[in-house]
């Protein structure tokens, strides 16, 4: 899984950490998105493609 982000796409709604907390987090300063882990473990797949689908920017892409 490869997970590619538009940062000047993201809006800081935060709707990635909520679903995927163990991949995602935001910026203190600006809540832009911060991605903890490149390589998520094959058990956080499901999350990181919900996290894509629920971001109201379409800022997350993913591609297996």
């Amino acid at each position: 899984m490869k997970i590619d982000i538009d940062f000047d796409k993201c809006c800081g709604a935060g709707q990635c950490v909520l679903v995927a907390p163990d991949v995602f987090d935001q910026r203190d300063e600006d809540g832009i998105v911060v991605l903890l882990e490149e390589n998520p473990a094959a058990e956080q797949y499901e999350n990181v493609r919900q996290a894509a689908a629920v971001c109201p920017a379409a800022a997350i892409r993913v591609e297996e």
